[in-house]
């Protein structure tokens, strides 16, 4: 079925008022998602990087369900092999997760733009993992979240045992991955999973609420915060203070830091460009 329908309408894009939408499109399957979406993902973000234009992401989903992780029904031809080569051979399925869902949490973590999550439904397996890699996330009531990987009588991927430690600690992050239920909406929230909760018909506009507010924003500074938080955790103090200082001296010399200090000065809302 999915083959059948074309690749950007599977996985929506448009930029407008300096957001970059990018929506996930195949409700009927419950947005789980196929090598082909996944990549397509991941050359979208990285031309949200480049793109002046573009000055915060939103990535969100039709439907019921955000994305309940990879479609393993999905199959893409493999290369040829010599005659007697096993279907899996030693390093396949290593390969397979570093260039496919780590790949695509990593073009999350990486992007230079400000990436918001807005989610509908149930965020699953990678889904979930999706929606942590993001640096804010806008949940429906509706919404929750699961560590579906036990249930399938394998470990997490997609950094998943990288980020929840991050986010809640140690050891909820073993609950939810030992016994995989269902973390509701509110309940993610309070553990620090989720920025705001909204109602269902809400969550469009409070996702494009602060989309907006993004998108003014001066978004060299923001592409450099977000870098120095990503890699607090696991930089020394000592380093940790060199690339801020150095990110500082970056940012200074922007069009964007030269508006808000005039702005300031002049006792007045600074207008931001982006650059």
């Amino acid at each position: 079925m999915s083959d059948e329908i074309p690749l950007t309408e599977q996985v929506r894009h448009e930029v407008r008022d300096g957001i970059a939408r990018i929506t996930l499109n195949r409700p009927e399957a419950a947005n789980a998602i196929t090598p082909d979406q996944r990549n397509h993902l991941i050359d979208l973000l990285a031309e949200a990087s480049e793109d002046l234009s573009v000055r915060a992401v939103v990535l969100g989903a039709t439907g019921k369900h955000f994305c309940t992780g990879a479609d393993l029904r999905a199959s893409r031809p493999g290369r040829a092999q010599p005659e007697g080569a096993p279907e899996r051979p030693g390093g396949h399925v290593s390969r397979m997760i570093r260039t496919g869902a780590q790949r695509l949490v990593t073009a999350v973590l990486d992007c230079e733009k400000p990436v918001i999550a807005s989610v509908n439904g149930t965020a699953a397996g990678i889904g979930a993992h999706l929606v942590y890699a993001c640096d804010l996330v806008v949940a429906a009531e509706s919404a929750k979240f699961i560590e579906v990987f036990v249930r399938r009588g394998i470990i997490p991927d997609g950094g998943g045992a990288w980020l929840l430690p991050r986010l809640i600690g140690i050891q909820k992050t073993k609950e939810l991955m030992f016994f995989g239920d269902a973390v509701s909406a509110a309940d993610a929230a309070s553990l620090g999973l989720v920025n705001k909760v909204v109602p269902d018909a809400e969550l469009a506009a409070a996702t494009d609420e602060w989309a907006a507010r993004l998108a003014a924003a001066p978004t060299r500074a923001l592409a450099l915060t977000k870098q120095l938080v990503n890699r607090s955790l696991d930089t020394d103090r000592a380093t940790s203070l060199l690339e801020e200082a150095a990110g500082q001296e970056l940012t200074m010399h922007t069009v964007d830091a030269n508006e808000g200090v005039a702005a300031f000065v002049e006792r007045r809302d600074p207008t931001y460009r982006g650059w």
